[in-house]
């Protein structure tokens, strides 16, 4: 995989676990060990990001 494909690949888990952790936000009841899961990897996945991008 190259660069370009592997940096699409990113933005595109990125925007899934942006989507996941806002349906999480909106149950009624919210797990709060997913939520902070969700949010570790989607960390995880925006550094990531930027060391491509530098």
């Amino acid at each position: 995989m190259n660069g370009e494909a592997h940096l699409t690949s990113l933005e595109n888990k990125h925007h899934t676990l942006e989507t996941q952790i806002d349906a999480e936000l909106h149950r009624p009841a919210p797990d709060q060990s997913r939520l902070t899961s969700l949010k570790r990897e989607k960390l995880r996945i925006k550094e990531e990001i930027s060391r491509y991008q530098s």
